[in-house]
């Protein structure tokens, strides 16, 4: 296990569900579904299109490219074309800042 890195501040998401982040050059998304915060691979594994561009839905997000579906607590895919699963990352919050191990 490494160790947690600072990535968002809470008030980033007052307006918004999911927001990508560069986290030492790997892209990041955080979504924040009531008031929980979970991290995952920004990028789609059928076609390489952002994540964060896409629609959440509970905690189903959904790929703006061809409407793959993951679920963004275990990355599992729910619905294809995507066949492989995303990464997802540990996240805590302390304070207003949302931190992640990469």
């Amino acid at each position: 296990m490494g160790d947690f890195v600072p990535v968002a501040k809470v008030s980033e998401f007052e307006d918004v569900e999911v927001k990508a982040f560069d986290v030492d050059g790997q892209i990041i998304s955080i979504a924040v579904v009531d008031d929980t915060y979970y991290a995952f691979d920004d990028t789609c594994t059928h076609e390489q299109c952002s994540l964060a561009d896409g629609d959440l839905s509970g905690t189903t997000i959904i790929c703006p490219c061809h409407d793959g579906e993951f679920d963004i607590t275990t990355g599992e895919v729910l619905d294809g074309p995507p066949e492989e699963p995303l990464l997802t990352y540990p996240v805590k919050v302390v304070g207003d800042e949302i931190q992640i191990e990469p």
